[in-house]
């Protein structure tokens, strides 16, 4: 008994005294394949910063949320089986594309180059002749989804980052469930980070005929999911009318007075030939979620009527975390680089890329009024703060800055030269540009764009002017917590 106790202590010694050596190596092997990854420089050192200096746990949060290469690599792989499955139809597609480039070219010039962008990178077909509705707050949205799902005879599919079992979300439901007994097919994704409570009716779905499938469910085995979630938020009926923009289904979106704060938010209703894309890549999100397999082609698709619906061009940006580019961004970029009098931006959280923020103190330095609007207070203190220590350069070359007082500015919106609008998922940071699932409508239509300029100006009255002696008039240790915050960007 002796001899095993003190064989134990020897064993104890030995590793109190040596346990840094394999510590060491763990450490080693994992710097070497966040470098080997290729990030981007600033993730790259804000990772090796965690990994030191905060010794075990470091290792622990990048096991779970910070592993790139696999999950990535499983992305980009779904992602070129699922396009190999529509490369016939692209093909058979392009000479309708060119003679669509070829009269936006005539009616836009060169901001029409976001829509070639968008077809050369095979993201999306440039489509002409749909009817575009601009949709403020819930208040709108609401009532024409529930008209329009009301009339539904063969369809709904919805895909959404939130969906809440709140007074909204119990109402769509209710008729979500109507429909399904009608005989109507009825098909949910929801983001399972998301929309965590919606999981709890699976079965009742089940019963009620209704296909439901929550996105990338997280468990303690696949944590790792948690950092790529699905932030769209897409409704398509019968394949003739679709919905899409920065609304989530929740109270919340609806200014009643029940909720605190006001919430600001834009969303468009698309009809048109248009719907086919979104259409499109909520089947692929489907098949991907795991979702039992269903055809396009038994009808699901909208087929072009003999008068146009409309006098829109719409396209869309797509961008998911095995995307080879961050397609979102980089269209913003060209519709930003050629625009030759406004650029109107609203967005809730703005840690912007290296190159948009470049984008936007070129094009203010270059005469282009750029107009940025954030929310005065958001509801993350990181990000608020994070975001405040991007402004200074913007406001010495520029660029003009709101900061929306009356609540919460959600909506994601882009206006340029009052001829094309960007309406979708996407905020203005690094986790929408590269980890989310995402997508933003790109819209040609002086309408629709019309109204949003004039639903910029209302925002205007609502908010503050931040200048740049304003800024530079904050509190040292406010802008000493901008800087702060700013270091975690990287990992946000």
């Amino acid at each position: 008994m002796a001899g095993i106790v003190q064989t134990l202590h020897q064993i104890g010694t030995f590793i109190y005294q040596w346990y840094w050596i394999p510590l060491l190596l763990v450490y080693i092997a994992i710097i070497l394949t966040i470098l080997i990854e290729n990030r981007n420089p600033t993730k790259t050192i804000a990772w090796i910063m965690v990994i030191v200096f905060v010794p075990v746990i470091g290792i622990v949060i990048y096991y779970f949320f910070g592993q790139k290469f696999k999950k990535i690599k499983i992305f980009r792989m779904q992602n070129r089986e699922k396009h190999v499955r529509l490369l016939n139809v692209w093909d058979r597609l392009t000479p309708i594309m060119d003679h669509n480039l070829v009269v936006l070219k005539q009616s836009m010039g060169p901001l029409s180059r976001v829509f070639v962008f968008l077809k050369n990178q095979r993201i999306a077909p440039p489509s002409l002749h749909n009817r575009v509705e601009l949709l403020i707050n819930g208040e709108q949205k609401f009532p024409e989804l529930f008209r329009v799902i009301r009339g539904a005879t063969h369809h709904v599919h919805l895909e959404y980052y939130i969906f809440e079992l709140d007074e909204i979300g119990l109402a769509l439901i209710a008729l979500l469930e109507e429909k399904a007994s009608a005989g109507i097919t009825v098909r949910i994704i929801a983001d399972a980070f998301g929309s965590p409570k919606l999981r709890r009716r699976q079965k009742r779905f089940a019963k009620a005929g209704i296909q439901f499938i929550p996105f990338m469910p997280v468990t303690f085995t696949s944590l790792a999911n948690g950092n790529y979630r699905n932030h769209r938020k897409i409704a398509v009926i019968d394949g003739h009318t679709a919905f899409v923009g920065g609304i989530n289904i929740s109270d919340r979106y609806i200014n009643r007075g029940r909720h605190s704060p006001y919430w600001r938010d834009t969303a468009v209703k698309i009809q048109g030939d248009a719907v086919n894309v979104l259409q499109t890549h909520f089947w692929m999100n489907w098949h991907l979620a795991g979702g039992e397999s269903f055809s396009l082609r038994d009808g699901y698709f909208h087929t072009t009527p003999a008068r146009p619906v409309g006098g829109a061009a719409v396209s869309f940006a797509f961008s998911d975390p095995g995307s080879n580019a961050p397609y979102n961004m980089e269209a913003m970029l060209i519709g930003i680089a050629e625009a030759a009098h406004t650029v109107r931006i609203c967005t809730p959280y703005f840690i912007p890329s290296e190159e948009l923020s470049t984008a936007l103190q070129l094009a203010a330095a270059s005469g282009v009024r750029v107009e940025l609007m954030l929310p005065a207070r958001s509801d993350s203190f990181i990000v608020q703060h994070a975001s405040f220590s991007f402004l200074k350069p913007l406001l010495e070359r520029g660029v003009i800055v709101y900061l929306y007082e009356k609540g919460f500015i959600h909506a994601k919106t882009i206006c340029v030269d009052g001829r094309l609008a960007y309406i979708g998922t996407v905020n203005l940071d690094i986790r929408s540009f590269y980890i989310n699932f995402e997508v933003s409508a790109v819209i040609n239509d002086l309408g629709l764009c019309a109204q949003l300029d004039a639903q910029f100006e209302d925002d205007k009255a609502d908010s503050t002017l931040l200048t740049r002696d304003v800024w530079m008039r904050r509190p040292r240790w406010k802008r000493g917590v901008d800087s702060l915050c700013r270091l975690l960007t990287p990992l946000l």
